[in-house]
């Protein structure tokens, strides 16, 4: 059955806020005050612009900002709700995040699995989930590009694009190094020197090294005494040579993790609500599976540049490597029902699990010529190769024997290889009118096989290679107009298609005995389609920037993963169609001198509309709330008008900063916000497996000295200690994974 759109409205203290702020703002922008925002330089057309000129829903976020939100140790995941429509969540923990903008995503915890939204690390695509968690050190930028972006970026954008730009080498010699410890024993080192070596040659290398405790303890005599402890190591090191029509930038990088895998807890989740049971405990858990989580990354990138006077060519050669093993006790808790002890709650059978990646490489290859004309027409085109393999080993153990001995392994194989073609371009119609346009064409074609090397009980039997060959190809496009109303003033619209290719899932160990293709599952390719429109301006003498827009999209065959189930098992599947719609806004201002704030807030609607869309229901505990049907012996939900996973109404998020000047120095206060409302963590909607809306903030006090030099700060991350169920695992009974604690600390920098 088909559900009409919810109109949905934002907590009324959150409302009042957003009202408040609305009047009072003219009266605090009316100040006298010289402070002036700096203007905001993007790459999101694969040049330098100003934000407010360039036709896309984009977010910047600074160095600054950066470092408070990241101050607590926490890995990429901080960004999650930090801007409009966008979302992140992990079951693998550190390991392997995956990101949600205006609802479009992948709850899929396969290690192929693929993802609508693209991450871009240095002007390199970062494809394998794994290879998404990179730390976030020494950046100069984050933008995050809301809607398609498949006509200048290289693989699968139909949702956006995630871009980091790191700080590059230059001449001069400068650099920082910051240490902070806090509670749980965390101990966070960032740091980064760079300069001159010499003729034209510059470099800089940077570094990351994280540590904490665990702070939940094991109360079941298992192999592992606690958990959420983690040791975290990354580097860089970059070569820049400038010439006078050549510029190359070399980089290599490392990242090495040794924690704790995602902590799943069995029954934590009160029957018929989304709260905690009675008596939950986060401190403590009763686990009698190993848990871990080992992962190493590394890669180059080449990044080259020809300047020929009104042509310049540009190649970029990327390479990343990873070799990685989590192991996690999946059913939350120790022994089984049927033996004379067991817990916490009922633990209808023990479940153990390990995935990993001990083989992968992929090379990335682009060349684009780009004009400069300096009049009213100039473009952009070029070629784009993609080439990845990789093997992963999945593992099942046997936890009610002693040592948890291996008891099954399947392994999948996969290359992938992917071309394209693309070309942009933009004209000046009037003074105030400009106009572009882009449209790629890719090829994308993979080779998969999987087999069952040892079963698994009460899984597949032993059998395979089985396989599946895909070859597809699809344009790209995109238009958009940029009006300039006044000098402070732009309006744009945008209309742009986006295209993912097919994915294919081979999770077999406890896939049933003759499932087709021994349960391998493919999902075709999807497209998206998207409209936008948006006003983009500078107000009260530069004091205030602001963007807002409107946007509605529907995506065809969209790629969909049934999770977990009473079969456990993953299946890939396309929906008919789904639609979005929703609305984004973004703003910074000086309220008074030295009083700065920015504030972001999006809503998005999404529907998943196929009347024939059917997927497996939790094993046990959950009430489904949707019409449900019987197919083989087995109940199924219809989900046509659910909304999709993990994709929040509504967001906002608020920072201030306050600057105080005291003797040499600058006192600082710096607080922010994130607010997300109610997710469903599963295709079909059940009150137990629908996260509360959250509200965590930071907060930061500081003084600063030396005219920039050094800076003292004491910190706090989630400083209500708000705990939500962020996850959930439905194959077994109600279990669910938690959000991270608060954290404190205090933190000395100094740059130089």
């Amino acid at each position: 059955m088909s559900r009409s759109p919810r109109l949905a409205v934002p907590p009324r203290s959150t409302l009042a806020f957003a009202i408040a702020l609305a009047f009072c703002a003219p009266a605090a922008f009316a100040q006298d005050s010289a402070t002036t925002l700096d203007a905001v330089q993007v790459t999101a057309l694969r040049k330098v612009e100003n934000v407010q000129d360039v036709p896309v829903s984009i977010t910047s976020i600074n160095a600054e900002k950066l470092h408070v939100l990241g101050s607590g140790g926490t890995d990429i995941r901080f960004l999650s709700a930090r801007v409009p429509s966008l979302n992140i969540e992990s079951s693998y923990g550190r390991a392997f995040p995956r990101f949600y903008i205006r609802g479009l995503g992948n709850t899929d915890f396969d290690l192929n699995a693929s993802q609508p939204v693209s991450l871009v690390y240095d002007d390199v695509v970062q494809e394998n989930p794994l290879l998404k968690g990179f730390p976030v050190f020494d950046i100069e930028q984050v933008e995050v590009l809301r809607g398609p972006q498949g006509t200048l970026f290289g693989r699968n954008t139909p949702a956006g694009v995630v871009k980091f730009d790191s700080v590059r080498p230059s001449q001069e010699f400068d650099g920082y190094a910051q240490l902070a410890y806090g509670n749980d024993a965390m101990v966070n080192f960032e740091g980064a020197v760079g300069g001159a070596l010499g003729g034209n040659w510059s470099g800089r290398v940077s570094a990351l090294y994280q540590r904490r405790d665990d702070w939940v303890t094991n109360t079941y005599p298992g192999p592992n005494d606690g958990f959420e402890g983690y040791d975290e190591s990354a580097a860089r090191v970059q070569f820049l040579y400038e010439g006078d029509d050549f510029e190359a930038l070399f980089n290599l990088h490392r990242r090495d993790l040794n924690g704790t895998a995602r902590l799943f807890r069995a029954n934590i989740i009160e029957p018929g609500s989304n709260r905690f049971v009675p008596g939950f405990d986060k401190d403590k858990v009763s686990l009698d599976g190993v848990n871990f989580s080992d992962l190493e990354t590394w890669g180059g990138s080449a990044r080259l540049r020809w300047d020929f006077g009104d042509l310049s060519l540009h190649s970029i050669t990327g390479y990343e490597t990873l070799e990685s093993l989590n192991r996690g006790d999946i059913d939350g808790g120790y022994g089984a029902v049927f033996l004379p002890d067991s817990g916490p709650g009922v633990i209808p059978f023990a479940s153990e699990s390990a995935d990993g990646i001990p083989d992968h490489k992929q090379i990335t290859q682009e060349f684009r010529l780009e004009s400069d004309y300096g009049g009213r027409f100039d473009w952009q085109a070029g070629l784009f190769w993609y080439r990845e393999e990789l093997t992963i080993d999945s593992f099942n153990y046997d936890s009610l024997a002693p040592g948890n001995p291996q008891a099954g392994h399947a392994v999948q194989e996969q290359e992938n290889t992917a071309w394209a073609v693309f070309g942009s371009a933009e004209y000046a119609a009037t003074e105030r009118l400009k106009l572009r346009a882009g449209v790629r064409y890719t090829q994308d074609k993979k080779d998969f096989s999987a087999s069952v090397l040892e079963a698994a009980p009460f899984g597949a039997p032993v059998g395979g290679p089985y396989t599946v060959d895909t070859d597809v190809d699809d344009v790209s496009w995109d238009a958009s107009a940029v009006y300039e109303v006044n000098d402070d003033v732009n309006i744009y619209g945008r209309v742009a298609k986006g295209f993912r290719a097919p994915s294919i899932q081979g999770r077999l160990l406890f896939a049933a005995a003759g499932a087709p293709n021994g349960g391998v599952s493919t999902a075709d390719s999807e497209t998206v389609i998207s409209y936008e429109a948006g006003i983009k301006a500078e107000l009260f003498d530069r004091r205030a920037r602001v963007g807002f827009n409107l946007f509605r999209y529907q995506v065809s065959d969209q790629q969909l993963i049934a999770v977990g189930g009473g079969s456990n098992i993953a299946t890939l599947l396309n929906a008919d169609k789904t639609v979005g719609q929703g609305l984004e806004l973004d703003l910074e201002a000086w309220l008074a001198e030295g009083l700065l704030l920015t504030w972001g807030s999006s809503f998005n609607d999404t529907r998943i509309d196929d009347s024939g869309l059917a997927v497996a229901v939790c094993g046990g505990g959950c009430t489904v709330t949707d019409p449900t049907i019987n197919i083989g012996g087995g109940t199924y939900a219809l989900v046509d008008g659910n909304s999709l996973p993990q994709a929040p109404e509504w967001i906002h998020n608020l920072t201030l900063r306050w600057g105080i000047p005291v003797s040499d120095g600058e006192l600082y206060f710096f607080t922010d916000w994130a607010y997300r409302s109610e997710v469903n963590f599963f295709l079909y909607e059940s009150p137990e497996f629908r996260g509360r809306s959250s509200l965590e903030g930071g907060l930061r006090v500081g003084y600063g000295w030396g005219d920039g030099a050094y800076d003292f700060a004491v910190f706090g991350r989630n400083i209500t200690d708000q705990t939500r169920i962020v996850g959930g695992i439905d194959f077994n009974n109600l279990t669910g994974f938690i959000n991270e604690p608060r954290t404190w600390g205090a933190e000395f920098r100094w740059s130089f």
